[in-house]
């Protein structure tokens, strides 16, 4: 049988590292360093593939961080989603999230891009489907959005988020989980 391959794109904009943001960029950043592996560049973005082992499944996980800023990163993620061979249920978009408190991780299958603009970005350039995974991580909120989400990471979400803080542990869970229920359904 062949081997099940995901794509975990992280959403972020290259030119704002390490703000709320960007926090998917940082997430995958951590989930290379975790795995031993090296991002490389390419037209479109930052991407790196493994090989790793859930259970008794070998699977491939490609890890990618977009290049184009939030609000158009759909086409590029796409893109490596199409290069890689797999299908937008194998896509998981790690994002920030205003709507759920900070250093939490909320996962979702499928809906709307409740006013993230990137996962708009993603919706569209799939014709529509929303039918992916999305692993929103919190950031919470004040009073001025938009300021707020280009704001730097404090130092909790960044030690939380860390290679050695339990965020990373939560997202390798999570990851895990998506990928165990995929196996079974195949």
């Amino acid at each position: 049988m062949a081997t099940l391959h995901f794509l975990v794109a992280g959403l972020g904009n290259i030119t704002h590292p390490m703000t709320r943001h960007s926090i998917g960029h940082h997430i995958i950043d951590v989930l290379a360093s975790r795995l031993g592996i090296h991002l490389s560049p390419d037209r479109a973005g930052y991407a790196a593939r493994t090989n790793v082992q859930i259970g008794q499944d070998t699977v491939t996980l490609t890890l990618f961080k977009p290049k184009a800023l939030m609000n158009i990163s759909g086409r590029p993620v796409v893109q490596m989603l199409r290069s890689t061979a797999v299908n937008p249920e194998r896509l998981i978009v790690i994002h920030d999230s205003l709507d759920h408190k900070p250093c939490t991780l909320s996962p979702k299958f499928g809906g709307s891009a409740n006013g993230h603009n990137g996962v708009r970005s993603v919706i569209a350039a799939l014709g529509g489907d929303q039918a992916f995974h999305r692993l929103r991580v919190g950031i919470g909120r004040d009073d001025q959005p938009v300021n707020y989400v280009l704001g730097p990471l404090s130092p909790q979400e960044r030690q939380f988020w860390g290679p050695n803080g339990s965020g990373s542990d939560l997202v390798w869970r999570e990851l895990t989980r998506i990928i165990e229920k995929s196996l079974k359904s195949r």
